[in-house]
């Protein structure tokens, strides 16, 4: 017999989901060629990268990162750098453990992408070249890719030492 209130238990079994802050936790802008690349008349070829972090800031609270790197190129001189971090904090309590990890990897990621996204389109918008809109990101199919490849790079793992946590390097839990 549980020596907890019915209003305990309940309250216990109630998940808790919330977006408490998001803001812009680093941008860089770098034009190593300006202002001579401002005379190219061929068109750039641009490479992004997207990378998602997190970390337990404390009991229930959590703060989830998404990094855009985004190098644009005219042969081989590049146009413009840009590095981003957009970060929010959420809070989340009464989630199990192998839904946190999901959580983390796919909803709060989708959640900040249209924050990340309209600072770097804003910030290249004020170099003066043409605007930049990133496409969409589906945060699920890059989940289950580093799953994926979180499965080849470690095999044969006891079930018993699997924490269900599988989050890119820099991605921490308490």
């Amino acid at each position: 017999m549980s020596d907890q209130t019915p209003q305990t238990a309940q309250n216990e079994n109630n998940a808790l989901f919330n977006m408490q802050r998001v803001y812009l936790k680093d941008m860089s802008l770098e034009m190593p060629h300006a202002p001579h690349i401002f005379l190219e008349q061929e068109g750039p070829k641009v490479d992004v990268s997207i990378n998602v972090g997190g970390q337990a800031l404390a009991e229930t609270v959590y703060e989830s990162t998404i990094t855009a790197t985004v190098t644009t190129r005219i042969n081989d001189k590049v146009v413009y750098l840009v590095e981003a971090t957009q970060g929010g904090i959420f809070e989340i309590a009464n989630i199990p453990a192998e839904q946190l990890d999901a959580l983390m990897g796919i909803v709060c990621p989708t959640m900040l992408y249209p924050y990340l996204r309209a600072n770097i389109a804003d910030l290249i918008t004020r170099t003066s070249l043409p605007a930049l809109h990133l496409a969409e990101v589906n945060f699920q199919a890059l989940f289950e890719q580093r799953l994926a490849d979180a499965a080849q790079q470690a095999p044969a793992q006891p079930a018993a030492e699997e924490s269900g946590l599988i989050l890119p390097p820099g991605m921490m839990r308490q």
